[in-house]
């Protein structure tokens, strides 16, 4: 599907390197009211019309190295204004005749940026000095004839850098991350060289969508997966405004959601005006993880029966062409490297059973999860939908260390459902990014009243994290923790310890399983 054809007249491109923080670029580009797209180095859409400016990513590599990612920019910088970030900036000297080797002294952190050109556009009006974020090895020992120093740091005299007579800027540090201090200055000044009308807003978004769906969709019916997470969810509602009555959502229950969610999500639904069939299909689910204990075959046991209940669902109805999913722009930038290798497998990237020969819905596919909330405010869906913690697809099935009963379902259950509530009651739910109960396969001696007990053991989960790329242990008060404890094993039967996870991703991972 060709999306958002009215207000599609103008983008940025970013050519991804491989930076880390290559996605974070687009948020902000984003946050700045402008569309843009991410896309490998040597892929650059010549031809499109709307592209209004570009930006080079960082990259992991050196310049110097025989494997790092080089393309030829000559073509790209007479067209566009371009911005070169970091390995971008290197690349682009070293291509035009420049020297870049290791700096004497490896720069990453803090750095004092001085401006030295007060008249130049991308850097002109910013403070003479500022903070910046340095994060290289390497440094431009030297810029061709036709380059100019417009910022130094106390370590990098070329910190920053103008071509002559061309619209092509370099900067050695990151204006993407939040401890650059005037990054969002910078990238809204390079917006403005390439003439952005910076109207990308999620009004514009919907209306210019739901008028694409309209068109591509006509009368043809469609069927949508439902997790009851903010995706799916807020696909359902764009869709529901577009064709009405030819959309049907599927809501499987596996067994491994929270404490009444699928009752809940339902409810959740119809408040909506969405025509949603509500599978119970537990026991299915418990009969085929019984005695399962490896992660990954939990997962793909888990994954596999969704997709055969919601097939033998769809094939019930009649003349169904469409299938709409929740895919957003995070899942198609970490399914695919730069190269085309696989990094990662997403559900929803791929994983259509081909059986069912539907044509792909994916209204949600180039935007990143925070632009997926606000689209569900703009459409008038309740905040507590919309900023609900993300919720893994296993569901509890990934929370339960070892195999899956019906009776460590339930303990899982009521002890997140404990820990979820007590989150809000204290405002902290919205404090952090993720959280849940995990009952681990272990058993411990404890006492309650005169008698001795050997029961299950309860970890608690909570972490913070702007993209779920890295997270931090959430700081909860003592106090708090110490009343959750307190009430999952007075009230959870089967649980006489509870324990906190302090760790962080990396090393960790925000699921234990």
């Amino acid at each position: 599907m060709r999306l958002y054809r009215k207000y599609m007249h103008e983008k940025i491109i970013i050519l991804d390197f491989g930076s880390q923080t290559t996605q974070l670029i687009g948020r902000r580009v984003r946050e700045l009211s402008t569309y843009c797209e991410i896309v490998p180095y040597n892929k650059f859409p010549f031809g499109d019309k709307s592209v209004k400016g570009v930006i080079l990513s960082g990259s992991p590599f050196s310049v110097n190295d025989g494997n790092a990612f080089k393309t030829d920019l000559s073509k790209i910088r007479n067209q566009y204004p371009v911005l070169g970030i970091c390995y971008g900036a290197q690349l682009m000297s070293q291509l035009s005749g420049g020297e870049v080797g290791k700096s004497a002294s490896r720069e990453y952190g803090r750095a004092h940026l001085q401006v030295k050109d007060s008249t130049d556009l991308l850097l002109g009006n910013l403070p003479q000095q500022s903070q910046v974020w340095m994060s290289h090895g390497d440094t431009i020992l030297q810029i061709p004839e036709n380059f100019s120093v417009i910022a130094s740091t106390e370590d990098v005299k070329i910190a920053a850098y103008k071509v002559q007579d061309e619209q092509t800027w370099g900067v050695q540090f990151h204006p993407e991350v939040f401890h650059t201090e005037q990054g969002i200055k910078i990238l809204d000044n390079f917006l403005s060289i390439c003439g952005c009308k910076k109207d990308w807003t999620p009004a514009s978004f919907i209306e210019a969508t739901v008028a694409d769906l309209k068109q591509t969709l006509g009368d043809d019916k469609v069927i949508l997966a439902l997790s009851g997470g903010v995706d799916s969810s807020v696909v359902a509602v764009l869709l529901n405004k577009a064709i009405g009555k030819n959309l049907t959502c599927i809501f499987v229950n596996h067994g491994l959601l929270r404490k009444n969610e699928f009752e809940t999500v339902l409810e959740n639904y119809e408040h909506l005006g969405l025509n949603v069939i509500g599978v119970d299909a537990r026991e299915r689910f418990y009969r085929e993880l019984a005695g399962v204990t490896d992660p990954e075959r939990k997962r793909k046991i888990i994954g596999k029966g969704f997709i055969d209940v919601f097939d033998e669902e769809a094939h019930k109805l009649r003349d169904i062409k469409w299938l709409a999913q929740g895919t957003i722009y995070p899942d198609i930038i970490e399914s695919l490297s730069i190269t085309g290798t696989v990094i990662k497998s997403h559900h929803n990237v791929g994983g259509l059973p081909e059986k069912m020969n539907l044509k792909l819905c994916e209204p949600l596919k180039l935007l990143f999860k925070d632009e997926v909330r606000k689209i569900g405010l703009e459409l008038g869906m309740k905040p507590q939908l919309i900023h609900r913690h993300p919720f893994p697809g296993p569901g509890l099935g990934i929370r339960i260390l070892g195999d899956i009963t019906p009776e460590k379902v339930r303990i899982a259950q009521e002890a997140d459902d404990i820990f979820i509530s007590n989150l809000r009651a204290y405002d902290l739910y919205n404090k952090v990014w993720q959280a849940g109960a995990i009952l681990l396969p272990v058993q411990s001696v404890g006492v309650m009243g005169d008698e001795r007990t050997y029961e299950n053991t309860i970890a608690l989960r909570a972490v913070t994290s702007t993209d779920a790329m890295t997270a931090d242990w959430a700081h909860l008060p003592y106090e708090f923790l110490a009343k959750v404890s307190n009430e999952i094993i007075n009230k959870v039967k089967g649980v006489n310890r509870v324990v906190y996870d302090i760790s962080s991703k990396p090393p960790a991972t925000i699921e234990w399983e």
